[in-house]
């Protein structure tokens, strides 16, 4: 581990950088992310929320903000800050707003991948119930094949074969 790496890990584990988020299990939400770190303003607008969303920035505003008045920049109703303040505003709602919409764009590659798994499991489950039927019905002709069998063998007095005669005779209860 190289030592810029160990420094990002202390900055990390302190709070002056974001976490780093876990890497997708989903392969189609992988494959999102991958699309997304190609270009090069999703990358930008990236790194900004990321900076942005960390104590890091915070810090940094406290100390440039107690510098502005302590070294008296400008006097009260300090103009100037406040307007510098306000774009910054105005630029972080903006990244945001990407950052929100990334977050749609993943949601909606989860609910698609979902929505074909429910597509693929729903004609599954529609051939499992045709099989199903196809044996219930398979299932009533042998059990009416052998009742016929039986009704057949009863009538010629058993004389139709040893085999379904003792079938009947063993079901009846009687000994053949």
């Amino acid at each position: 581990m190289t030592a810029d790496e160990t420094l990002k890990q202390r900055l990390r584990r302190n709070g002056f950088l974001s976490m780093k988020p876990p890497e997708p299990i989903d392969p189609a939400l992988a494959k999102h992310v991958e699309e997304r770190a190609s270009k090069t303003q999703s990358r930008i607008a990236d790194a900004i929320t990321s900076f942005a969303g960390s104590m890091a920035f915070v810090y940094i505003h406290i100390v440039w903000f107690g510098a502005w008045i302590g070294f008296g920049v400008e006097k009260y109703p300090f103009g100037l800050l406040t307007m510098i303040v306000s774009l910054e505003a105005i630029f972080l709602s903006t990244f945001v707003m990407i950052s929100q919409n990334r977050a749609d764009a993943k949601h909606q590659v989860i609910s698609d991948e979902q929505w074909s798994t429910v597509q693929l499991e729903d004609r599954q489950n529609r051939e499992l119930l045709d099989i199903s039927h196809q044996i219930l019905d398979l299932t009533k002709a042998v059990h009416e094949y052998a009742s016929n069998a039986d009704d057949g063998a009863d009538r010629n007095g058993g004389s139709s074969g040893a085999t379904a005669g003792g079938a009947g005779a063993a079901r009846n209860g009687s000994e053949g």
